[in-house]
């Protein structure tokens, strides 16, 4: 059996930790006993809060604790749940928590996190140099105050070697079912999803992120050609009249755009049309060909390979997913 030790702390999301337990001891139990099948468990799991008494998580629930991180002399894997309050308190507080997490480094145990989590793995070091992933809201802070760690914040699910770090919110659940495959198998995590109705095998964060089109900057006049853009992006707009509009050279309106939002005219342009491709797709009932041309395309595969490059998903997948049940 695999023992797993989930981390309790003030303000932690507690889905994400009884919901990773709930997860790792149904493995291999759940599912046979719907099928009327011998069941064995496969994970031990035990949860450790800093002094080992309970913790109250962010919607009030108190969760008790089995042991204090002080009592931590072995584990197979040690999580990480969702931090649900103010990120920097949290790393202020949580020193004991960073300084297990440098232990279970240094002793060779699997490592996981979820969600904002990610943020104690990374204050602890034990991200440096490693690629991880955290909550696609977070991205920009995240990068801005780890520049050592490769963030892939469009990914849902990064590894690398014994670590482990998974995206926003309910990501936890494809975390948990990586590791049942990782140390159990295969099958018994694709037993587990179905045993949940839970769909495997997400690869991404890019469907459920918001396009980066508000980015802050200074340049007045960048931001009022982006007010005309955001209200005209269904015109053939061309790079050369829209800086001839706006009194300056093609050259410069390219420089001062990378400069202000960290992106070309075209791609901006690009980014406002799937945003409002995607808005179309989930309120309405228009056909795909349809959504296409009021956003300002004309070539169906082109705007499919655009639209999968920017959200994970063709526009047929996002509707379904992301629309509307009346």
């Amino acid at each position: 059996m695999h023992n797993v030790v989930i981390t309790a702390f003030p303000g932690a999301m507690s889905s994400a930790i009884a919901g990773v337990a709930d997860l790792l001891v149904s493995s291999g139990v759940l599912w046979n006993v719907i099928q009327g099948e011998p069941h064995e468990r496969y994970f031990s799991v035990r949860i450790a809060s800093e002094d080992g008494n309970p913790v109250r998580c962010v919607n009030g629930i108190e969760i008790s604790a089995h042991m204090s991180f002080a009592d931590i002399d072995h584990t197979d894997i040690l999580i990480v749940p969702t931090i649900a309050v103010h990120i920097n308190d949290v790393l202020k507080k949580e020193q004991a928590l960073t300084e297990l997490l440098r232990k279970a480094d240094k002793k060779g145990w699997t490592i996981c996190g979820n969600c904002t989590g990610n943020f104690l793995l990374a204050e602890s070091g034990v991200l440096d140099g490693r690629k991880a992933t955290t909550h696609w809201g977070y991205r920009d802070f995240f990068a801005e105050r780890y520049p050592g760690v490769e963030l892939a914040a469009d990914q849902l699910i990064t590894r690398d070697g014994d670590i482990y770090c998974a995206g926003g919110g309910l990501a936890w659940f494809d975390l948990t079912l990586h590791l049942i495959e990782r140390f159990v198998s295969h099958e018994v995590a694709m037993q587990t999803a179905k045993a949940f109705v839970f769909d495997y095998r997400r690869d991404s964060q890019l469907s459920y992120s918001l396009m980066r089109l508000a980015k802050p900057h200074k340049d007045d006049r960048i931001s009022e050609i982006q007010e005309w853009l955001d209200a005209h992006y269904a015109d053939k707009v061309l790079v050369e009249e829209l800086a001839s509009q706006f009194g300056m050279s093609k050259r410069t309106l390219i420089r001062r755009f990378n400069s202000a939002l960290s992106m070309s005219p075209n791609a901006y342009i690009q980014t406002v049309r799937i945003e409002a491709a995607r808005k179309l797709l989930e309120e309405t009932e228009r056909t795909v060909d349809v959504v296409m041309n009021e956003v300002g395309y004309e070539d169906g595969s082109s705007f499919r390979r655009l639209f999968r490059s920017k959200t994970g998903l063709t526009p047929t997948e996002y509707r379904r997913r992301f629309s509307r049940r009346l």
